[in-house]
């Protein structure tokens, strides 16, 4: 096991930033993953650790030891990447030792490590076989099998999920965690997918424009987004404006007071769609203080099996959208219907209303 230090990363293509002033610290042991969209930078931080790429400024340090001048195979890291990158022409057992080949490990040693391995990857049954014997899942348990043989201190991953089908993916990202936490390695994964990272992650390190937007636990990222970007990107959110009548703040779309602390200058409310309720039968207007109400015509409910997700606007034509248990008269709501959208005041962020707009 390893830790991890960046400090003060640049990479730049030309005039173009694609990493801006990166510093993260990376506990040995911790799963550790950047999360973002396409072009956030993500992909090109961890290609800088693992040394395929040269940053143009700052430190990497392995264990407390400098990796950024050494060349990609003298830096104790091992990759995973994407496409599974597995040798075609070499049986699951050779593919796995093609590292420890390299490393001139005596042949008994090879047999026993592989061997070792891959019953950690549970795939000590298919030892003789071909790839294309193999499912995509197998596939990539062989590149994890052949990144972690070597015993590298830190483990490096690139999206090694995102091929495969969406129930194998929920399968496999278990098993990632499972051996990931038995071997006690470090570990940095790249992934799109916010699920994935809230479901693997000791931290979930949140990246736009090349720089690093909140990096906290899941739940602390889920619960207490940094800024607006953070709170649209992870999980869905429901963002409504707010006004300012009579010296109280209040949400246009229905009148409601929110808060009499809000700092001056545009703000949004952010309300996740599963802590709103549902009224269709009645006004709910005697609501305790707690709670407010928010009349809605409803757009279209679409049933997902043990949830249901209700499409809605508001009387001032805002967009919003709940998420729910399902409920058969819900359900049968023809369009136009009007209901009313119920909150906790507890459970509404407020952020500075532009992009990136930090929470207040």
């Amino acid at each position: 096991m390893a830790s991890v230090e960046i400090s003060g990363l640049r990479k730049l293509y030309g005039d173009v930033v694609a990493l801006s002033d990166i510093s993260i610290s990376i506990p040995s042991g911790t799963f550790y993953t950047l999360l973002g969209p396409s072009g956030c930078g993500k992909t090109t931080l961890l290609r800088t650790i693992a040394g395929f790429h040269q940053q143009s400024a700052g430190q990497i340090a392995v264990d407390g030891s400098s990796i950024e001048h050494l060349p990609a195979h003298q830096r104790d890291v091992a990759m995973v990447f994407q496409d599974y990158a597995v040798f075609p022409h070499l049986s699951v057992r050779d593919n796995v030792a093609f590292g420890l080949k390299q490393r001139r490990i005596p042949a008994k040693e090879i047999t026993r490590q592989v061997e070792e391995v891959l019953e950690v990857v549970e795939l000590g049954k298919f030892v003789d076989r071909m790839p294309h014997e193999l499912s995509g899942g197998q596939q990539q348990r062989v590149g994890l099998a052949r990144a972690i043989v070597v015993r590298p201190k830190v483990l490096l991953m690139d999206e090694p999920l995102s091929n495969l089908d969406a129930r194998l993916r929920v399968d496999l990202r278990a098993e990632l965690r499972r051996i990931q936490r038995d071997l006690g390695i470090t570990t940095i994964y790249v992934t799109h997918d916010q699920e994935e990272a809230l479901a693997m992650s000791d931290v979930v390190c949140v990246m736009e424009g090349g720089i690093i937007q909140q990096a906290a636990t899941p739940l602390d990222v889920y619960l207490r987004p940094s800024n607006r970007f953070v709170a649209s990107f992870v999980g869905a959110n429901n963002f409504l404006q707010v006004g300012n009548f009579k010296g109280e703040c209040v949400l246009k779309c229905c009148g409601s007071s929110v808060s009499q602390h809000l700092p001056a200058g545009p703000v949004v409310c952010a309300l996740r769609p599963e802590d709103i309720s549902v009224k269709v039968d009645e006004d709910p207007s005697s609501l305790l203080n707690t709670e407010i109400s928010i009349p809605v015509q409803i757009k279209e409910v679409s049933f997902i099996g043990r949830e249901m997700e209700i499409f809605a606007t508001t009387d001032n034509g805002e967009a919003i959208k709940a998420v729910g248990r399902s409920d058969s008269k819900v359900i049968a709501l023809p369009v136009d219907s009007r209901a009313w959208f119920c909150v906790e005041r507890q459970n509404l962020s407020f952020f500075r209303d532009s992009e990136l707009g930090e929470r207040v």
